[in-house]
This record gives C-alpha cells, sequence and structure tokens, in this order.
C-alpha cells in the first residue's frame, strides 16, 4: 500500500518510521539502565537476584505484549486493531510510585519490573502497529531522559538513582495511554491461547538460563549476561519493530529500514565496548571479564532473527498460529539445549553460540513451513477453479 503513495507523503512516512524505530532505543535502555544502577546500589548478591528479575520481568513483558497485542494482531478475522489498556497503565504507575518511596530496596525493585516492563513494551507495541509515531518520538525521549538521569545519579554515588528511572517510565505511560479514535479488536479466542503457548515456550528461555547460571556460575556471571542480553537487545529494537508492522502487512521499505539499522547497531555495540564505554556503565563485572567474544556472539545471535522474522510474520498473518506454536516449541528446545551444553562448558561464549545456532536453524524452519503453505494454498487455488 506503500507504493501508491505520493513521493513526499512516502517519505515522510519512512522518516517517521526510521524516528520511531530509533526511539526504541529507550525500551532497550531501561533492562541496561536497572543494572548499571544496581552495579552502583546494591550489594554483589543482590544484583545477581536483581539480573535474573531483568530477565523474569522482560519474559513477563513479553507475555502481556502477546496477550494484548500479539494475539490481536494475529487474529486473521478482524480488523486487527489494538491500543494501550487503562488497567496496565494504572498497575505500572502504582508500582513506578511504589519503587520511588523506596528506591534502595532490592525486592521492591523486583517485584515492580516486571509491571513496568509490560507496560514499556506493550505502550511501544501500540504505538508502532497504529503508527501513532509523533506520540511515540515523545513517550520514547521521556524514557530515555529518566534512564539517563537514573544513570548519572547512580555514577555520582546517590541512594535515590532509581527515582528519575521510574519516573521517565511514568510519564510516558502517561502519554502512551492518551486516548485514540478507533476501539481495540476482541482477539479469537483460540488465537490469544496459541499466541500465549508460543511466547511463553519461546520467553521462558532465558530467565530459567539466567537463574541456572546465577545457581552453577554465581552472582558475576549472570549480572554478566544481563549485561550482554541487555545490551545487544539494542538490534531487537529494529526487530521487533519489523515484526510488528510486518504482523499487519508486508512492507520492503520497514524490512529495508530495519535491516540498515541491525547493522547500525552491531557496530555502535562495538565501538562502545572496545573504547570502555561499556565497561563504564556496568562496571567491574564487564571490565573484569573478556566481554566483546560473547558480546559479538549475542549480536550475531539478536541479527539472525532478521531473516526468521519475515516467514514468522507471513505464517502469523496466514492466520498458522497451531504451525507456529508447535516449531516454536521445536527451536526453543533445541535453543535450551544448545545454551545448557555451553553452560556445562562454563563458558557464556558458548552459551551465546547455542543461541546464535538454533536462531539459524529456526529461520530455515519458518521459510520452509511458509513455502509449504504458499504451494498448499496455490494448490487449493487451482483445484477450485
Amino acid at each position: 500500500m506503500t507504493a501508491y503513495l505520493p513521493s513526499p507523503l512516502r517519505l515522510r512516512r519512512a522518516t517517521l518510521s526510521l524516528i520511531t524505530l530509533l526511539g526504541g532505543v529507550s525500551l532497550a535502555v531501561i533492562p541496561a539502565a536497572t543494572v548499571a544502577i544496581s552495579s552502583r546500589l546494591f550489594s554483589r548478591p543482590e544484583q545477581g537476584v536483581i539480573a535474573v528479575a531483568v530477565m523474569v520481568a522482560t519474559f513477563a513483558g513479553q507475555l502481556t505484549f502477546a496477550v494484548v497485542l500479539e494475539s490481536r494482531l494475529s487474529s486473521a478475522a478482524t480488523e486487527r486493531r489494538v491500543v494501550f489498556p487503562l488497567w496496565l497503565a494504572g498497575l505500572a504507575l502504582v508500582a513506578a510510585l511504589v519503587i520511588a518511596l523506596n528506591p534502595t530496596n532490592p525486592v521492591v525493585l523486583c517485584v515492580g519490573l516486571p509491571l513496568l516492563i509490560a507496560a514499556l513494551e506493550v505502550g511501544r507495541g501500540v504505538s508502532v502497529a497504529e503508527r501513532l509515531d509523533v506520540r511515540e518520538i515523545w513517550a520514547s525521549v521521556m524514557v530515555g531522559l529518566g534512564a539517563l538521569g537514573g544513570v548519572v545519579a547512580a555514577f555520582t554515588g546517590q541512594n535515590w538513582a532509581l527515582i528519575p528511572l521510574v519516573a521517565g517510565i511514568a510519564a510516558a505511560t502517561l502519554l502512551r495511554c492518551l486516548p485514540v479514535a478507533h476501539k481495540a479488536s476482541r482477539p479469537e479466542p483460540a488465537v490469544m491461547g496459541w499466541v500465549v503457548a508460543d511466547t511463553a515456550i519461546t520467553g521462558v528461555i532465558y530467565p530459567l538460563l539466567n537463574t541456572m547460571i546465577l545457581a552453577l556460575l554465581g552472582p558475576g556471571d549472570a549480572v554478566l549476561f544481563t549485561a550482554i542480553a541487555t545490551v545487544s537487545g539494542l538490534l531487537a529494537i529494529p526487530l521487533n519493530f519489523m515484526r510488528l508492522r510486518l504482523l499487519k502487512a508486508h512492507s520492503q521499505l520497514d524490512i529495508v529500514v530495519s535491516a540498515g539499522a541491525v547493522l547500525a547497531a552491531v557496530v555502535v555495540l562495538v565501538v562502545l565496548e572496545r573504547t570502555g564505554v561499556l565497561g563504564f556503565i556496568f562496571g567491574g563485572v564487564w571490565t573484569r571479564s573478556a566481554a566483546i567474544l560473547p558480546l559479538v556472539l549475542a549480536c550475531c545471535w539478536r541479527g539472525a532473527s532478521l531473516p526468521t522474522t519475515i516467514p514468522f510474520a507471513a505464517l502469523r498473518r496466514m492466520g498458522e498460529v497451531r504451525l507456529l506454536t508447535g516449531l516454536r516449541a521445536v527451536v526453543s528446545a533445541m535453543a535450551f539445549a544448545l545454551a545448557a551444553v555451553g553452560l556445562w562448558l562454563h563458558s557464556l561464549p558458548a552459551v551465546f553460540l547455542g543461541l546464535l545456532l538454533a536462531e539459524l536453524a529456526s529461520a530455515v524452519v519458518y521459510e520452509l513451513a511458509r513455502r509449504r503453505r504458499v504451494r498448499a494454498a496455490e494448490q487449493l487455488a487451482v483445484a477450485a477453479r
């Protein structure tokens, strides 16, 4: 549909898409900023627990995203419209207030994080899917400024460093829950069940892996795993952006923009690591480790999602939720097994290598499934003539 727009409108849409995509940095910044702040605010054992809590919160955000957004975007029989639910905004605002009143309590932080991350995931997802670009740009700025303020405060030794972080999230949440002209579509119950099961099967691997790392390798490696996973999550921003847009409709423009952003993000991360910026942000847990190899492997793992996302979104648009759930279960089991081998070797690079190999295999599996589905549809169309 984009191809039929006049050139100025296409340019404006592409520009807004790029700015909105870049605004996704704010989503990846929150887990990284939380780890960075906790490294200055809490003891090493508490940091290890918070590192696992960050992974659990990310998983909770993915599940909420699946229920609120992806189930509706995958319901082919509906208009597939989404809005930011007020109940989620309210819970996130309460969590932000409680953390602000108890900024040095690690338990409060661990309990509140899932609500905050869920609100960030869903709020941004709604803006991207419904092309609320201007609103999303301002919301991203608020989250980014809050994270920056919190990290700066932590570096100067302030024990209230979490307050700016949660304040930025609260401000963005208020903006993202402003009224819109449309109503949310009602998801098909069967589709929702399969989508949530799909997300749960896939997302549970990472908090489970990090819990095992905490138990077997100690809090230092658990924090480093979370730090590398969240930093490489910068690459997930354009990939998630692309997936949301492709769930609505296939767009070559969004694929090209997202691929370019992935390459740029890899370059930025390597430069930040080599210049010592990441070591400065994450402190001793980063500088005392040879982080460059696991970081590069983590970037390759994230980047390998690009060829996976295209056939995945195509199958979702076709309504193949059952097929995808089965495929994701197989791929997730393979990813966990390969990553567990790395854990058995007591090697974080081997863990990320296992995740990379599993992602490459999943790209092949999804593409073969897509082609098979297309051939079946073509045969049915021929038979119906």
